[in-house]
């Protein structure tokens, strides 16, 4: 990256437009009737609605319990190196975080803001450059370019398979520490830290999910412990705390998390998302009926009740509105991507965690077979999939090839994991990956490239998708999607896909 920073434009305006963008938010708001407290930097009003500008509109999250207190340990430095919850997980990036914002914490600070730490921020410990100050760009190039943290973990001891690293562009690829045991490094983006009230899984390969969350009656008790043993071991690893947090503070992050509710607010082109009859915005979403198998379309849901396709109804009222101004039309737009997530063809082949499971090579489903959770969007039971995304691709005949073609991946190690019988697999298989994902935590090859798929609500506002980042925005998520399941989108198609997927 040499001496500037060079990385990918996620849309979003400059900081100093964004704080101008305040004022607009707030005559905006009170228009539409909110009461809402702005702050790009921090929630610490007492209003249950605040707003934040992206790209598209406005984001909204929404308190249940009333207001978002700035003295709860979410928000405090928990380590011993300045990091608190929020520094991966800021509200005004869908409580993800975005590289702009990380580049324009870079400026700000010279380098010195905590989520320059290189005990995960940095693409090496020992970057060249890492203990510079300022740092070096390069020590932080998946960072600051694609929001990428460092995820160190150690091989299965029952793994199935063996690892031979095939590209080591960083020289950390594999490490290995004072016992022998090796480890490997891969590069995932901050999960939102909002929603959790619909989480299956917890973490993309689902190592915090230590209490299944696959039951209606166990579910609330079990997804409590797991966020709480997913914040011990964030403030263990991230932050570098020398002890736990006690367990007083670590309720207090759950409850926090868990009273949260993000999505788009507003659209610039759509408006008020919760106008004519739509139900769109964080406050409606917070009051959507969830439980562990809800519309599976695998024969999970506890009731015994089918699964419906239509999963998404949030723009049905849109569909066909009697006025043809510019907002009407864009209005329209949304709906129409809405019916085409609903129905769509999508045709599943090579999908480890169905097409194997199954048993069957061509499966006909739409968006929400994956994406079943009504108005949410992710699985309602545990779901790893691997769709591709890490896949290396041999030659261009891959199926796979022309789809990722699409996208706009990191630079990061690959891995080949050679698969034997001896080790307790099914077959001997040689893949090439750039993250074995779910396979790290079961040591099963079956298990290779596999991760949940996440809550959709709140898309806009934290580029880039996909675990590593490799799509830049929903415009190139939608082509992927188009490719790599032959869906047959016109340009028009997926531009009304696009235009739902921003609203959510």
């Amino acid at each position: 990256m040499g001496g500037k920073i060079g990385m990918a434009n996620s849309g979003k305006p400059p900081l100093s437009k964004r704080l101008g963008l305040l004022g607009v938010a707030a005559s905006l708001m009170a228009i539409l009737g909110f009461s809402v407290t702005h702050s790009l930097r921090a929630l610490e009003g007492t209003s249950r609605l605040s707003i934040f500008p992206n790209p598209t509109g406005y984001l909204g999250t929404f308190s249940t319990t009333g207001s978002i207190e700035p003295q709860n340990p979410f928000l405090q430095s928990l380590g011993t190196n300045g990091r608190t919850c929020k520094t991966c997980h800021m509200p005004n990036d869908a409580w993800s975080v975005t590289p702009q914002d990380i580049q324009e914490r870079f400026l700000a600070t010279n380098g010195t803001d905590p989520i320059f730490r290189p005990v995960d921020g940095s693409v090496c410990p020992n970057a060249p450059g890492v203990n510079n100050l300022p740092p070096s760009h390069t020590a932080y190039s998946l960072l600051l370019s694609k929001g990428l943290i460092r995820i160190s973990i150690a091989i299965p001891s029952n793994a199935q398979f063996t690892v031979k690293v095939i590209s080591d562009p960083y020289g950390c690829a594999i490490t290995t520490d004072s016992t022998g045991q090796e480890y490997l490094s891969m590069y995932r983006r901050p999960l939102p830290a909002t929603n959790l009230g619909f989480l299956s899984t917890v973490m993309f390969d689902g190592r915090e999910t230590i209490d299944p969350l696959n039951n209606p009656s166990t579910y609330q008790s079990n997804l409590t412990f797991d966020l709480e043993h997913q914040a011990m071991d964030a403030a263990l690893t991230h932050a570098q705390a020398v002890a736990s947090p006690p367990q007083e503070q670590l309720q207090q992050i759950v409850s926090f998390e868990t009273s949260t509710y993000t999505a788009q607010q507003f659209d610039f082109a759509a408006g008020d998302l919760g106008a004519a009859g739509a139900s769109g915005g964080p406050t409606l979403l917070s009051m959507t009926p969830y439980y562990p198998g809800i519309n599976d379309p695998l024969g999970g849901n506890p009731t015994g009740a089918a699964f419906n396709p239509d999963a998404f109804s949030i723009f049905t009222p849109w569909q066909n509105l009697m006025t043809r101004d510019e907002r009407s039309l864009a209005r329209e737009s949304i709906a129409r991507g809405e019916v085409l997530f609903n129905t769509a063809p999508v045709t599943i082949q090579d999908v480890k965690g169905l097409n194997d499971t199954l048993g069957i090579t061509t499966i006909m489903g739409t968006c929400t077979t994956c994406h079943d959770t009504p108005n949410v969007g992710d699985h309602s039971l545990p779901l790893p999939l691997d769709i591709g995304i890490s896949d290396v691709p041999a030659n261009s005949s891959d199926p796979v090839a022309p789809a990722l073609a699409e996208l706009n991946p990191p630079r990061t190690p690959v891995f080949q994991l050679t698969c034997t019988t001896q080790l307790g697999a099914p077959s001997n298989l040689v893949v090439e990956t750039t993250d074995p994902g779910r396979a790290m935590i079961t040591g099963h090859c079956a298990d290779i490239g596999k991760f949940k798929g996440p809550v959709l609500r709140g898309l806009a506002g934290r580029a880039p998708y996909f675990q590593n980042g490799s799509a830049d925005s929903l415009d190139q998520v939608v082509r992927f999607y188009n490719q790599r399941f032959s869906m047959g989108l016109t340009e028009s198609d997926m531009a009304d896909l696009a235009a739902f997927l921003r609203t959510l």
